[in-house]
């Protein structure tokens, strides 16, 4: 029981400083460098990082254990490695750094890739919403301004002068709304498009198993 505590709390503390590549010297002298290999394998890390510890620790004059780290890391990769974690990274639309072992990788991959094309279905949607959304609500301004622009048109102080302009004003506004009512009924069209999509490929990733 001692031991399995002692291992809990030296990944606790691996955890804790492979939150943040940089390490004071106390982290230096304290490291495990089996268990933060390990946390950063399970983080899918590259081995860029160690270069960081490296770097830190030599300011205190210590030198990691790199082939301690390495070999904690390539545990840690086999957790990180695997099917259901691809695809949640994915889905969240993390990217993958290239650090599974060949044996592993393709499975990763195909999770990866499919929690990804998930992530970029709703991220489609989402952003056709946004742009509906942004022209929405410049279309009202516009209007707003033309209601305004109309007002000024039959206010009794507006000279003539100030009519013809606000009329001219008043013509390139009403094309304006042209325009923008039908790029608001274009992206309704993606929008509608991109749900469908949405929709039929989540029907299909409830059968993947991740």
């Amino acid at each position: 029981m001692k031991m399995k505590w002692e291992v809990l709390a030296a990944a606790a503390l691996a955890l804790l400083m492979s939150g943040c590549a940089s390490m004071s010297g106390e982290e230096c002298i304290a490291a495990d460098w089996s268990a933060v290999g390990y946390e950063d394998g399970a983080r899918g890390y590259t081995t860029d990082r160690f270069s960081t510890y490296r770097k830190a620790c030599s300011k205190e004059g210590i030198t990691p254990d790199f082939a301690a780290y390495q070999a904690g890391r390539d545990q840690g990769l086999v957790e990180y490695c695997q099917p259901g974690r691809g695809y949640n990274i994915g889905v969240n639309g993390g990217r993958y750094q290239g650090v599974c072992h060949v044996d592993l990788e393709p499975d990763f991959l195909d999770a990866y890739n499919a929690g990804y094309h998930l992530y970029t279905l709703r991220s489609n949607v989402s952003r056709s919403k946004s742009q509906i959304d942004a022209k929405q609500r410049e279309l009202k301004k516009v209007r707003e301004e033309m209601r305004d622009m109309e007002a000024a048109l039959i206010a009794a102080e507006t000279t003539t002068e100030d009519r013809v302009v606000l009329l001219a004003d008043l013509k390139e506004y009403s094309e304006r709304t042209g325009r923008l009512e039908a790029e608001i009924e274009e992206l309704h069209v993606q929008h509608a498009y991109h749900r469908v999509e949405l929709e039929n490929y989540q029907a299909q990733s409830a059968d993947f198993g991740y």
